[in-house]
């Protein structure tokens, strides 16, 4: 397999050199044009000070939280399905047994929050989503390939029993909506926190970028995901909010998305079609472009961009396993045996040992499964979104090695 690999790889670069030949270039000039003049470049040294800051603030202000700094987990029997199109999840064989690697770690951080010391946690962690091309061929200039997020999960103040969920609708809801402005007030304090430290720290480089950045104020306006689209309808619902609001970051609230993703109260198949975005509880974080933003930038000088998405997260195993089976992930319940036993462990692949997990109980009979919100912060994406302007167009600018599905058809490293 390694000799296969290491020939497939040889050939695809043999045959980009005769393409590149054919086409009047050179291979070592194409080199220098898509690497090295960036590596050597002004506007990568400068993109890589403010990520410096960056990332230093955001852990400094997450460990001053109190929440714990975990491992990054890149591969694992699961990942994040992820609610749209990707071209595929890559499988790495190991000690024969294949292994995904990580969209994200949404499952591996609530997990991480089983201790009930453990009041959250974070973790630069790896993502691989093998992004589509735009099928029009246009250069959007926002995904990358594989890029760093700064994932983030905190355990939730107030405990929901089963009883309580099926039997207090209203006293249920007001907890979740409290929870959530807590997840929201708490993202805020962090991206105020980092800005601030770019400004303090990154003046030179933010001025050879030719960016103009404020501490942002709180709150950050939020807006419901249906009245939002009642107004500007579905397709440009970012970049209409980002024109309309005035704030360089803002709020949507409410978006049916993933499986793991809170919805209250929880009805199985059909009855999901439709549901109101005051029953989903989870959000996005998008940051408008600066006024007055030149033309040409990847994305468009009037684009806002999604740079963190979170929510509250489904905790009680049945909703878990329904959403799971709505969601097409999992093709049937899981049946446990009366001595603990998966009896269908194969036909549930990766999400056997999760779903076992989430059904385990404590000595007093409760669940151990963490109540849980959260949120991931892409941070090329979060440092494309502030920087672009007249010199950073795409997302790669900022990188040494970023792979844009809508750059070239072949990557070098």
């Amino acid at each position: 397999m390694a000799d296969l690999a290491e020939r497939s790889i040889g050939r695809s670069l043999a045959e980009y050199q005769a393409r590149l030949k054919a086409e009047g270039r050179s291979f070592s000039g194409e080199l220098a044009r898509r690497y090295a003049d960036r590596w050597t470049g002004t506007p990568l040294k400068a993109a890589l000070g403010i990520r410096t800051t960056l990332v230093a603030a955001l852990h400094e202000h997450l460990a001053g939280q109190g929440l714990y700094n975990i491992e990054r987990v890149s591969i694992s029997p699961i990942t994040d399905p992820l609610a749209h199109d990707v071209e595929g999840v890559p499988v790495v064989g190991y000690k024969g047994v294949p292994y995904r690697t990580t969209h994200s770690m949404i499952y591996a951080k609530m997990l991480a929050c089983f201790n009930p010391g453990v009041q959250g946690i974070f973790v630069d962690s790896p993502n691989i989503r093998l992004e589509l091309p735009d099928p029009r061929g246009l250069q959007r200039g926002k995904y990358l390939a594989d890029f760093s997020q700064m994932d983030v999960e905190l355990r939730r103040r107030c405990r929901i029993g089963e009883a309580m969920y099926r039997e207090e609708p209203e006293a249920v809801s007001a907890i979740l909506r409290a929870e959530r402005d807590r997840a929201l007030d708490f993202f805020e304090g962090m991206i105020v926190h980092a800005v601030t430290r770019l400004l303090e720290r990154n003046g030179a480089d933010l001025a050879a970028l030719g960016v103009r950045l404020e501490a942002p104020t709180r709150p950050f306006p939020r807006f419901a995901k249906d009245e939002a689209e009642a107004r500007h309808g579905a397709a440009s619902l970012e970049r209409d909010l980002g024109r309309e609001t005035g704030s360089r970051f803002f709020w949507i609230l409410g978006l049916f998305r993933e499986n793991y993703d809170l919805v209250y109260p929880y009805e199985a198949g059909d009855a999901m079609r439709g549901i109101a975005s005051e029953r989903i509880f989870n959000y996005d974080l998008c940051a408008a472009p600066l006024p007055l933003a030149p033309a040409g930038a990847g994305s468009g000088p009037e684009d806002a961009l999604e740079v963190l998405s979170g929510g509250l997260r489904e905790w009680l195993y049945p909703a878990m396993v329904e959403r799971l089976l709505d969601n097409g992930v999992i093709s049937e319940r899981p049946r446990f045996g009366e001595d603990g036993e998966l009896e269908n462990i194969e036909a549930l692949e990766g999400y056997g040992p999760f779903l076992a997990a989430a059904r385990l109980r404590g000595a007093d009979g409760l669940p151990l499964f963490p109540e849980t919100f959260g949120g991931g912060l892409g941070i090329e994406r979060f440092l494309y979104a502030i920087l672009r302007g007249p010199v950073i167009r795409r997302i790669e600018d900022l990188t040494f090695f970023g792979k844009n599905p809508d750059s070239g058809d072949l990557y070098l490293f």
